[in-house]
Formats: structure tokens, C-alpha cells, sequence
């Protein structure tokens, strides 16, 4: 049986309703370990014998779960495979090639004695399709590769030993929506999880939380249980919280009293619980209110700018396998780069990524497990996103995406996906998300018209487009009606890419800045992307070195275009980490005389968790530092300073410059004291050019004509026009060339250009993250 392989369903024998990740006191037990494992060519005319408990495995070989296969094994098991907009297999929908790698993973585990009353095996990441048996008989398929999947299997698991069986499928209908510009990487990559639920436990909460203007917060319980699961009691100790509801029909919001807002800059949580006659489980709740009025999105009532980044899942050797330390060192990485937004791209991250960013605190899109951009090269026709017999695929994976995300606050906008084209069935993943959850609201950069999103999003428009959706009025790609324009710039605007990072990018960083300052509509972007995706390997000669596309013997790839982030693989942050930190810096600084203007551009913080120091160098020799008394500035304030006299008077002699920062003047959980979260430079004085002799080659003088300065110019035997440069004769002889050019080696994103997208601004036009072209590397 492989019909599932190509089916279009979302799989089947999974709970019915999908629900919330959130700690438990219930029993469960990882599966993660050694497993025995074997590679098949194909996903036809396999049988089902391995799922016989009684099979003998000891044969086969074994990997670590979760892993890739394809980074397993040095080459046994396969390779890696790098596209940015082309499918690396026929673009024939639902079908795939019979040349489809297929991986069994089979192991034993003991049952351990729980008073539970029933069972659930949960997968949180398995690319692409699977199919499970437990102790012989089939349990279900699972679908999507970024979301979890949990199945019943309370009449299948037995007390001592039992056998779980995984079938793993590189290729499946499901890749088709999947083309998410990265590392094409099967195998069960995230946890496997046996759940025991007791008696009386939560089959899903959500508590919902707002702030109100007048400091007070509030709390929303959605809750899923049976009735021997009551009373549920919730309790937030901090806040005198413990409220009980005897029953489903008793369950009521409720408001809290005064509560300390949460932002991405005082991301203040309240450690809560919610205990049933069976189970409790933990949550960190943030109060905040997401709210759009008009063009203007706002958390708590002031309007958030993104200073974002887009990020990938990727390591150089587990690839998307997750690793909380390396996680967690990533974020803190981005906070002090100044970056204060997360967009999850292309897929919802492991679950506690977003634990850390409420934590930490970063304003995150969560975007959804889809992409169909291979459907570019069709223009467009039969892109699923517009075919009714993906509906359900479609609209099964944002319910997965928004139900086990609901409960964290640093997840402000929900994003139906990326480069998808358009279509209804986009359309019926929004109304789906606007009644599940309407504080949040809904981005999707392919819905040009606005027709089913709440923000205006684009990729890479240029300077004078960027401008013309800001303000008032000039063209805006790909919309012909005013009234289409008229709309679009009734809505928040941002862009979900920008600034694209490969090579000696991005640069123009500080206009994209001025132009968000300018237009209060604009509210930011998100840089593509945080990270290269290189993946360690090594020559045949052994010197390791990082790959990419074709480096594994990819016979389609997309070459170096996956190396395209912020930092390098191995954590080196590039020179255009500098440049963005320093456009985006928190705190602005201006000089008029001895008068320094220190600007706050913190959305919540006061300036009181700084310290500004104040410095004159002159040819490089520091003097005394000295303590500036900046005043208390609110967020989104200016005040001004005077600064001594004496450290504005440049020297004598030498060049002088008076450097301004501000610092960190106590620990945060990102940073010691004392870090420099904003600096500026000021030149009182330049020095004299030093002039250096620079040898040159002989040239014939000029030989002017009968009046200096008139008529053409005459060097030697060579005939110049005066006014063009142009060369027009030489020994008499007339010419038309050559003429003069200035050339360097081109860039990547020189050659993006190139082919035209960086002049037109619109993303029907771009081929892929970046812009660059579908014939690109």
C-alpha cells in the first residue's frame, strides 16, 4: 500500500483536533534514541513485514533519532539536495517519481507502569510523509513535515516490550508544498513522544490574554476536557490568581487586576497553571493587546517596527535536527545585534524556539508549514493553493500551526505561508484563523490586493516603490485600479524581505530606515536571512569546508544560493550585521554645536536602563571619559544634553572626533552590563590629506589646437571629442570606439539585479528569497 504517498489527504489517524504544546505533569516517555534502520530506492512494491513484531531487524543497520538520513552514514544513506524555486522531480502533481529514497526506522521499548487511561504517540517533525505501525497494526499516516501529529494508539500499546515501526518517504504529494528554499532533508528530524493521559486530563488549553490601556489584564480560558475533568482551577500566584470553574458551561473570562505589560523589549511573563482532576500544565503567560487601527499595527497601544530577520531552522551538521543550547545562543546572537523580530520562514519552529522568544523577547510571525514556488515556472497553473482538492491539505495545516502556538505572546501575526501564488484556498485558511483566533492578525506577501489579509507585506520593492505604498500616491507594483490602491494603503505595511544578505550584502539599509521613520504606515522588515545554510563536508582531499547546492552531487541545484544569511555557518556575523546594527540601533544620537539630541526609538523602554557615556579621540588618543546626565526619555521620546565644552573643542592639531553611547547599566538575560546597545561619532576635526607621491605611467601631453580649450583634443596621434570623451580618430583614421567604461566583477546580487527584479519591485516578478532568478547558479 503506497496510495498515501500521492493521496492528497492530511493523512489520516491522527487526533481529530489539533492542540496546544504546552508542558505537562502527565507521564510520557521519549522515544528519541538508537533505532534500527534500513534505505529503500523506492516507495513502490514495498511490503509491510518489518511491522511484524516478530521480525528480525538485526540486519539492518542503525541511526540516531531524530536525525536526517541524508547527514547520516558519509554519503550510505543518500545526499543533501539545495533548490530555491525548482522541485528537484518533475513538477507532475500529486505524483512523484518512483526513484523516491524511503527509510524504515523500527525499534523496541518497554511500556513503563502508568495509571494513565490513554495513549498517544506524538511525532513534532518527520520530512515528508510517514507511516506508523505499533506492535503490528497501522496506527496512520502523518503529513506535513514542520507540524506535529499526534495519534491515539491506546488499544495498540501493550504492558513490556513493544515495537514501533516508522516508514519515512523523501518525495510525497506533500512536497509540492514544501519548496521552501533550503535543504531538501528526509527523515525524522524532531521528537518522537509517548504521552500518558490520564483520567480527568486537558485535551487542549488556551489561555488568551489582553491589556487594557488603564494597566489591568485579563484572561480568556478556552478549555478542552471531559466532564470528569472538573473543576479545573487556574492559578497565577504572582497576580492572587486561582480561579476554579466547576464545569464547561461555567468557564468565563476574567480579569486579573494590574498586570506588567509584555513587549519583545520587558518580555514580562507570569508563570501560570491550569490543573484538572488529572493533569496540570504549565504556562508562561504574557499580557499584551495586538490591535490594528487603521494603517497603524500596535501592541499595548504603540506602534510596533520591525527590525527583523528571517529564520531558517539549519545547522551544519544536524540541519533542522533542533538543539536548545544552539537555539537559544542563535536569539540571544539576534538580540544583540539589535534585532527585535522574528519571522519564522517557511514553517512553525520547533516549539521551543518560541518559548525562548517569549522569554527573551522577539516580535514573531508564525508562518505556516507551505510553500508551492516551483509552481512559478507554470505561470502559476495548477498551483494548489487555487485547486479545491487541496483545501483540506491546506486548512489542516494552519489549524496545526494556530493550535499548538496560541498560547505564546511574542506571536503577534499569524502567516498563512510564502510564495504560493494566490487562491481560495489561501483565502479559506484565513477565514479559518480569523474565527479561531481574531486578536491576531493574518499575512500572507502573495495576497497583493489584500483580498483576505489583514497587513500589507512585500518583497524587495525598491526605494521609490517603498515610498509610493508609504504615502499617497506613485505606482504600486501589479495594482491597476486605484481603488486596489486605495486599499492596500489602508493597511499596515511591512516587508516580510528585504535587504537581501548574500555575498557583500545587504547594503541601502539606511534608507529602508528613513523611509519607515518617514511613512508612519511602514512598519519595518525582516532581512533575508539570518543564517547561511552551509552544511559541513569536506573535500576528497579532506579539508573540510562548508557546501551547498552541488556540492553533493545534486544533479538540479541552486548552487551558492542558500549561503545567503547574516552570519556564517560556523557563527561569524558579516560586515552587514554591523551595518544593520548600527541602522537600527535603539537610541539615536544628533550633534548641533555643544547640544547632543539622544532620541529613544525603544517601543516600551525608558532611557533608565541605559548609561550614555561621552569620549573626544584625537588621532586616535582617548581622553577622559566622562558620564553624560541624559534625563529620563519615554519610549518614542527626544531630550537633549549639553555636553562640556571642553569635550567638544577639537585639539590644536590632529583630528578629532567625540564618541557618544549608550549601555546596558545593569544584566539582561541577553547581556551583561556595560553592552553597547547604540553608539555615534561626531568629527570636530579633520586633519590635512597627507600627500603621497603615486608613480604613473608616461602619457603623451596634450597637443591643443590654434585656441586652448576649443575644438577637439589632440593626445599624441589620438583625436578626442572635447565635450563626450569620444574618440574619433587616430593617425588620421576615423573611428567610432573605444569609448570609456568603469567595470567590476559582478556580484550575486549584482545578477540579481540584472535580470530586472530589483527595478521592478514586484513580487510576481521575483523568482525566488532575494530575487534571484529561477535560472540562478
Amino acid at each position: 500500500m503506497s496510495s498515501y504517498v500521492e493521496d492528497l489527504a492530511p493523512g489520516h489517524g491522527r487526533l481529530s483536533l489539533p492542540r496546544a504544546w504546552v508542558p505537562s505533569d502527565a507521564p510520557q516517555l521519549s522515544l528519541n534514541g538508537t533505532w534500527r534502520f534500513r534505505l529503500h530506492d523506492s516507495h513502490r512494491g514495498l511490503d509491510d513485514d518489518a511491522a511484524d513484531p516478530a521480525y528480525d531487524d538485526e540486519a539492518w543497520d542503525e541511526i540516531p533519532v531524530p536525525s536526517h538520513w541524508v547527514l547520516q552514514g558519509n554519503g550510505a544513506y543518500g545526499r543533501p539536495i539545495y533548490t530555491n524555486v525548482q522541485y528537484p522531480f518533475p513538477i507532475d502533481p500529486p505524483h512523484v517519481p518512483d526513484e523516491n529514497p524511503t527509510a524504515d526506522h523500527r525499534r523496541r521499548f518497554e511500556l513503563p507502569e502508568w495509571d494513565v487511561e490513554r495513549y498517544l504517540l506524538r511525532f513534532d517533525g518527520v520530512e515528508s510523509v510517514y507511516r506508523v505501525w505499533l506492535n503490528g497494526t497501522e496506527v496512520g499516516v502523518g503529513k506535513g513535515s514542520r507540524l506535529v501529529s499526534e495519534f491515539d494508539v491506546t488499544g495498540l500499546v501493550q504492558p513490556g516490550e513493544n515495537v514501533i515501526v516508522v516508514r519515512v518517504h523523501q518525495w510525497s504529494s506533500m512536497s509540492y508544498l514544501e519548496d521552501q528554499d533550503q535543504w531538501w532533508l528526509p527523515g525524522i528530524f524532531r521528537d518522537i513522544t509517548l504521552l500518558g493521559r490520564p483520567a480527568g486530563a486537558l485535551d487542549d488549553v488556551w489561555l488568551g490574554t489582553a491589556y487594557a490601556a488603564d494597566g489591568s489584564g485579563q484572561i480568556d480560558p478556552s478549555l478542552l476536557a471531559a466532564p470528569e475533568a472538573y473543576p479545573i482551577t487556574i492559578a497565577v500566584p504572582e497576580l492572587g490568581v486561582d480561579e476554579t470553574f466547576g464545569s464547561a458551561d461555567d468557564v468565563h473570562a476574567f480579569a486579573v487586576g494590574q498586570v506588567e505589560p509584555w513587549s519583545a523589549e520587558v518580555p514580562r511573563l507570569y508563570p501560570a497553571t491550569v490543573t484538572s482532576t488529572g493533569e496540570t500544565v504549565t504556562l508562561q503567560l504574557g499580557f499584551r493587546t495586538v490591535r490594528i487601527d487603521g494603517d497603524i499595527l500596535s501592541v499595548n497601544g504603540t506602534q510596533v517596527m520591525f527590525r527583523g530577520m528571517n529564520r531558517h531552522e539549519t545547522h551544519p551538521v544536524r540541519g533542522r535536527m533542533f538543539d536548545e543550547e544552539h537555539a537559544r545562543a542563535d536569539l540571544i546572537a539576534m538580540k544583540r545585534a539589535g534585532v527585535n523580530a522574528v519571522r519564522t520562514s517557511h514553517y512553525p519552529p520547533h516549539p521551543r524556539v518560541l518559548d525562548l522568544a517569549d522569554e527573551l523577547g522577539f516580535w514573531v510571525i508564525d508562518e505556516c508549514d507551505l510553500e508551492t514556488h516551483g509552481f512559478f515556472f507554470l505561470d502559476w497553473v495548477g498551483n494548489p493553493s487555487d485547486d479545491p482538492r487541496w483545501e483540506a491539505a491546506y486548512v489542516d495545516r494552519m489549524q496545526r500551526t494556530v493550535e499548538r502556538d496560541k498560547n505564546h505572546a511574542c506571536v503577534i501575526i499569524w502567516s498563512l505561508g510564502n510564495e504560493s501564488g494566490t487562491g481560495r484556498n489561501l483565502a479559506q485558511m484565513a477565514n479559518w484563523t480569523r474565527h479561531r483566533d481574531p486578536s491576531r492578525p493574518i499575512h500572507y506577501e502573495g495576497d497583493y490586493t489584500c483580498a483576505y489579509t489583514d497587513l500589507y507585506s512585500r518583497m524587495y520593492p525598491n526605494y521609490l516603490e517603498t515610498a509610493a505604498i508609504g504615502g499617497e500616491t506613485g505606482p504600486i507594483s501589479y495594482l491597476n485600479a486605484p481603488a486596489e490602491a486605495k486599499r492596500v494603503r489602508s493597511k499596515p505595511f511591512l516587508l516580510c524581505e528585504y535587504a537581501h544578505a548574500m555575498g557583500n550584502g545587504p547594503g541601502g539599509l539606511s534608507e529602508y530606515d528613513e523611509l519607515a521613520e518617514r511613512f508612519p504606515r511602514f512598519h519595518g522588515g525582516f532581512i533575508w536571512e539570518w543564517r547561511d545554510h552551509g552544511l559541513a563536508t569536506r573535500t576528497p582531499g579532506g579539508a573540510d569546508f562548508y557546501g551547498y547546492g552541488g556540492d553533493f552531487g545534486e544533479v538540479v541545484h541552486d548552487g551558492n544560493f542558500v549561503m545567503d544569511g547574516m552570519i556564517l555557518p560556523d557563527e561569524t556575523p558579516t560586515p552587514g550585521l554591523a551595518e544593520f546594527t548600527a541602522v537600527n540601533q535603539p537610541v539615536t544620537f544628533a550633534l548641533d554645536g555643544d547640544v547632543l539630541t539622544v532620541r529613544n526609538r525603544f517601543h516600551t523602554l525608558t532611557s533608565e536602563h541605559l548609561s550614555f557615556w561621552a569620549v573626544t579621540e584625537t588621532d586616535g588618543r582617548r581622553a577622559d571619559e566622562i558620564a553624560l546626565p541624559v534625563p529620563r526619555i519615554a519610549a518614542g521620546g527626544q531630550a537633549t544634553v549639553v555636553v562640556p565644552h571642553a569635550l567638544v573643542t577639537p585639539a590644536t592639531a590632529g583630528e578629532t572626533w567625540l564618541s557618544v553611547r549608550a549601555e546596558l547599566a545593569a544584566d539582561a538575560p541577553w547581556a551583561e552590563a556595560g553592552f553597547v546597545v547604540a553608539r555615534e561619532q561626531f568629527a570636530l576635526q579633520f586633519s590635512a590629506p597627507v600627500a603621497r607621491h603615486i608613480p604613473s605611467r608616461p602619457f603623451p601631453e596634450p597637443v591643443e589646437g590654434p585656441e586652448p580649450g576649443v575644438g577637439p583634443l589632440v593626445v599624441g596621434p589620438a583625436v578626442f571629442d572635447r565635450g563626450s570623451g569620444q574618440l574619433t580618430s587616430v593617425y588620421g583614421v576615423a573611428v567610432s570606439g573605444p569609448r570609456l567604461e568603469l567595470w567590476r566583477g559582478p556580484t550575486d546580487n549584482d545578477r540579481s539585479a540584472s535580470r530586472g527584479s530589483y527595478e521592478l519591485g514586484s513580487p510576481e516578478d521575483t523568482a525566488g528569497e532575494g530575487t534571484l532568478g529561477p535560472s540562478s547558479e
